[in-house]
């Protein structure tokens, strides 16, 4: 093995992008990666340091750049040291507001309060009328 290249699978496996190697490869024969741009769909395509990677994982997407290779997998903290993230921050996710709690011992709704439950939830979270 040379020094200055790694295989694709190998690296991803290594920098626990994925949990094994067989899933790296996947990823890779699949075309979910992308070195530099450019799709590619060998799992033993070998990579530089100074490539930037586009990984599509499952519900997300991670951009790296190589920044060194491993001859073992280790830690997850030895891992990181591998690339730097390049991806952009993830969008917070927007949750909707909690439902209301009626209050022990408050009885049933009456019929006013039913028909407002209806109307809110006929028209959702998040939507003006």
């Amino acid at each position: 093995m040379q020094d200055d290249r790694q295989s694709i699978d190998r690296w991803l496996w290594h920098a626990r992008l994925a949990r094994t190697r067989v899933l790296a490869a996947t990823f890779a024969a699949s075309g979910h990666v992308r070195v530099n741009g450019q799709r590619i769909m060998a799992p033993a395509r070998p990579v530089r340091i100074g490539d930037v990677l586009t990984v599509a994982l499952p519900g997300a997407v991670k951009v790296v750049r190589i920044l060194a290779f491993a001859s073992r997998r280790s830690g997850a903290q030895d891992a990181r040291h591998l690339y730097d993230d390049l991806s952009p921050p993830a969008p917070r996710e927007s949750r909707p507001p909690p439902a209301p709690v009626r209050d022990a011992g408050a009885g049933r709704p009456t019929k006013r309060e039913r028909r407002t439950l209806e109307r809110l939830r006929q028209r959702g979270p998040g939507l003006d009328s």
